[in-house]
């Protein structure tokens, strides 16, 4: 199994032909460095594509996730130059295409 500590979300739109190779000099442009254990997310412009970048401390891993209907829940509002940090619970969230960034509010029910 692959360790995955900590998890970025890329908030730029990214060209899904993109390889592990320009993906990662991206992580390293816009982060300075690239940790070991740290999955790193891209999504198309579109949000139908996604990338899971992982740096595992010996190479690199690459997986892909496309939604046949629908769209991945991306933040668009964000500084594309930033990276956003997610949960665990987030994570399962957005590659299901569910509101992640709502969790906390989804969990409670204030009004019928």
């Amino acid at each position: 199994m692959i360790r995955i500590d900590a998890l970025w979300l890329c908030t730029q739109p990214h060209d899904m032909r993109a390889g592990a190779e320009r993906l990662m000099a991206q992580v390293v442009h816009a982060l300075g460095r690239a940790n070991a254990h740290h999955g790193y997310l891209f999504a198309n412009a579109r949000a139908t594509r996604m990338k899971l970048l992982v740096h595992d401390g010996f190479g690199v891993w690459c997986a892909t996730r496309r939604l046949n209907t629908g769209r991945f829940v991306w933040p668009r509002e964000i500084d594309a130059s930033k990276a956003l940090s997610l949960t665990r619970e987030q994570f399962d969230a957005l590659v299901v295409g569910l509101p992640w960034l709502r969790l906390a509010e989804l969990r409670e029910i204030t009004r019928l």
